[in-house]
């Protein structure tokens, strides 16, 4: 019964190539790790070092903002024969362990600044290699799946990881510690790599670019270009839930004491979403395989919208305020599985071999732009939020900012209906 059991799950995971699962499990440690900081971090650093809002944002926008230079540099390093998959993503667990390990430390905005000018690197350097050797070792039949798995990795990793670091800052509360941790946690995953991972970049030499031309033929694609600006929201939605959403729920979501919901609330409620969103990746993408990866897309993007319109009325009822947070990070959970291995599955599909890093490079710099925006942005609303209640006065506010959103993503759809022209018209044309 027990080989049975065993065989009938295994038979129900995907067929992948066996690297893909060492990546796999080395991402699930470092977002274990990345989870005890992942929501923690901006309450520690406005409510215990004495930040502000704003100031985190700031910090969190900045560090994104070098990410964009990283994810320039990584996509060159992947794709140039010196260096490759392998070396480049070394270099990123290494700057990302020392960034962990100045955080713990910082205790002022400067010493906080600098560790995410580090992460930014760090991150910028990491993605756009980790997906380009997840993309070599897989076929375009296989791909959206094998990116869902490790998404499963990374978030069964950062469920884990805010759960337990949920119980760490109940007990003791040494918010520090976390960030040793993740530290860590990156340590752990540059051994596995070394030690598990070859060099996953092979195709032919007189196919290669320069690293100049190769960004100018990846820039010119009309379809990764109009991908990338709806990709720009996806991304943007992220960064409301990973940096305003945790400190919105903290200071401005009533709680059963009248005030912001408890620490030990939070980390329930975002367990869930993360628990949510390990649980429902490869269901969902199976789900929606039959679709074409834009046309998935398009119903994230309608969960998105739902899941934000949720938040706001979390924010203005005046009860039920919990049982709607839940509600609102169960849609937004969903919108999140239908999004992330579909749209790196497109850029995967429309690159070029040759170019594979550079146009994950290009898909990754999303990120880095949308966090930017979404962090400064975010953090100026929670900031005038504040002021608005003390004063008794309007602007725009936190609550504004999930209507603004909700509102975005009717763009959004139009956005994707258009790539969705294109890429009919773009088949219809090799027929």
């Amino acid at each position: 019964m027990k080989f049975s059991s065993n065989h009938i799950l295994l038979s129900w995971l995907p067929q992948l190539n066996s690297q893909v699962w060492i990546l796999a499990v080395a991402r699930f440690l470092s977002q274990s790790g990345s989870g005890f900081t992942l929501f923690y971090a901006p309450i520690f650093f406005v409510n215990q070092v004495g930040l502000s809002a704003t100031a985190v944002g700031i910090g969190h926008g900045t560090g994104s903002l070098v990410g964009i230079f990283g994810r320039f540099l990584g996509g060159s390093l992947a794709d140039s024969k010196r260096w490759g998959r392998r070396r480049t993503l070394l270099l990123s667990t290494v700057f990302c362990a020392l960034a962990s390990f100045v955080l713990a430390l910082s205790n002022n905005f400067p010493m906080f600044l600098a560790a995410h000018l580090v992460m930014g690197l760090g991150t910028g350097l990491y993605w756009p290699t980790v997906e380009a050797a997840i993309a070599d070792l897989t076929t375009n039949e296989q791909r959206n799946e094998a990116f869902a798995v490790t998404r499963l990795a990374d978030s069964a990793g950062l469920g884990i990881g805010v759960l337990l670091g949920g119980v760490l800052i109940s007990t003791t509360e040494l918010y520090r510690a976390l960030f040793v941790i993740d530290g860590i946690s990156y340590v752990v995953f540059f051994m596995i790599v070394y030690a598990g991972l070859r060099e996953t970049r092979h195709f032919d030499e007189q196919h290669s670019q320069p690293v100049l031309q190769g960004w100018n033929a990846a820039l010119s694609d009309r379809l990764l270009l109009v991908y990338v600006s709806v990709n720009i929201l996806f991304t943007t939605y992220i960064a409301q839930v990973d940096n305003t959403m945790p400190l919105y729920f903290a200071n401005f979501v009533l709680g059963k004491t009248l005030k912001g919901l408890s620490p030990t609330t939070i980390s329930g409620l975002f367990a869930w979403y993360i628990f949510l969103v390990a649980l429902c990746q490869l269901p969902a993408v199976r789900a929606l395989n039959s679709l074409s990866r834009v046309r998935a897309l398009m119903i994230s993007i309608v969960f998105w919208g739902a899941g934000f319109l949720l938040v706001w009325s979390a924010g203005v009822a005046t009860h039920g305020q919990q049982i709607l947070a839940i509600l609102a990070l169960s849609v937004i959970a969903i919108a999140h599985v239908t999004y992330s291995p579909f749209a790196t599955a497109f850029v995967a599909e429309i690159a070029p071999e040759s170019l594979r890093g550079i146009y994950l490079a290009i898909n990754a710099q999303c990120w880095g732009v949308g966090f930017f925006v979404g962090s400064f942005v975010g953090g100026l609303a929670l900031d005038h939020q504040k002021v608005a209640s003390q004063t008794m006065t309007s602007g725009f506010t936190a609550n504004n900012l999930w209507l603004a959103a909700a509102a975005s993503t009717l763009v959004g759809f139009v956005i994707l209906k258009t790539l969705d022209w294109m890429c009919d018209r773009q088949e219809t044309t090799f027929i």
